[in-house]
């Protein structure tokens, strides 16, 4: 794919994205949609390179309930399997009268000791299963002790709760060309104050036969609101003062364009700071539409009705082809 250079070279870049500048390196987008980086650490051991900590509070809530359930069962099936191997005879009270009952009644009084219940039919007998018995009631001590750091960690967590339009627009906008997009709390009675962003572009050029990245801080309409209660569509002119002044789609798909945003903001529930990152690629860029809106009147007129489902709804002003 050829390169062209349209960047106005007076245009002051930006060195502090946290980016190199070598296009051969880089593959795929900087950003995920989701605001994670896109990168993959290698070079050093894995275990210096996890934390198992902070994958278990950035996991996703269904990951982190079914990671909590296969640790319990894994944790009892061993225990389980540590009692038949030093003898169920050492286990007082047990009536099942086949092999599979008798593992049965084993397992559940393992989940038993794990969860320091007791119910008193099943109790230990020999130095083995008391051992055993007492390990897993300290095992199971340490690990609900985990369990409930986590749990409060991961509620405790100041989050955004913002959503992002899927597109951006390079579109008409009052009297001048600009580059649009939009977001949106969508979280009830929660509202963040002092929501400031900023946006910088990456693009792809050719100085001196070499393909570079340029990154650039994008002149925006507004850079920050007090309050959010309702959606914020960013829009950024596309004058002389723009490095993208003058692209055309093609120049975009080009220069492998790239929209980073960083919003940074207020959480008055948490009363804590909290950030959300996204981006946009030249292919999740649409032209010649705009967004629909996303609010109405209610029927009674006494209330503002905001639309969540019509984050990503647009019309194109034109037909496309």
């Amino acid at each position: 794919m050829s390169l062209r250079k349209k960047v106005d070279p007076s245009l002051k870049t930006n060195n502090d994205t946290g980016f190199g500048s070598n296009a051969n390196n880089f593959g795929g987008r900087f950003i995920n949609k989701d605001g994670t980086f896109n990168l993959r650490r290698e070079g050093i051991s894995l275990l210096n390179r996890f934390s198992i900590y902070q994958r278990m509070l950035t996991m996703s809530r269904w990951k982190f309930i079914a990671v909590i359930l296969i640790f319990y069962a894994v944790i009892n099936i061993l225990f389980t399997l540590v009692y038949l191997i030093i003898g169920a005879e050492e286990l007082q009270g047990l009536t099942a009268t086949t092999n599979w009952g008798t593992i049965k009644e084993v397992f559940y009084f393992s989940t038993q000791s794990f969860t320091t219940v007791g119910y008193g039919r099943i109790n230990p007998l020999g130095d083995g299963a008391n051992i055993i018995s007492s390990l897993e009631a300290l095992t199971g001590f340490l690990s609900f002790a985990i369990a409930t750091g986590l749990i409060y960690g991961r509620f405790a967590k100041p989050k955004s709760y913002l959503a992002f339009s899927e597109h951006a627009l390079i579109s008409p906008y009052q009297d001048k060309t600009a580059l649009m997009f939009r977001f949106v709390t969508y979280k009830d009675n929660h509202t963040l104050t002092n929501v400031e962003i900023k946006v910088n572009i990456a693009i792809r050029v050719e100085e001196n036969g070499d393909a570079q990245y340029k990154f650039y801080d994008l002149v925006l309409e507004r850079y920050k609101v007090d309050s959010l209660p309702m959606n914020w569509t960013v829009v950024h002119a596309i004058d002389e003062s723009s490095p993208i002044y003058g692209f055309t789609k093609e120049d975009i798909l080009a220069s492998d364009l790239e929209l980073y945003v960083l919003i940074t903001a207020f959480d008055e529930v948490f009363s804590s700071p909290v950030l959300q990152r996204t981006s946009y690629t030249y292919q999740e860029m649409r032209f010649n539409a705009k967004f629909v809106p996303m609010y109405r009147e209610s029927e009674d007129g006494r209330t503002t009705i905001l639309e969540l489902h019509k984050l990503n709804d647009i019309t194109f002003l034109e037909p496309q082809t």
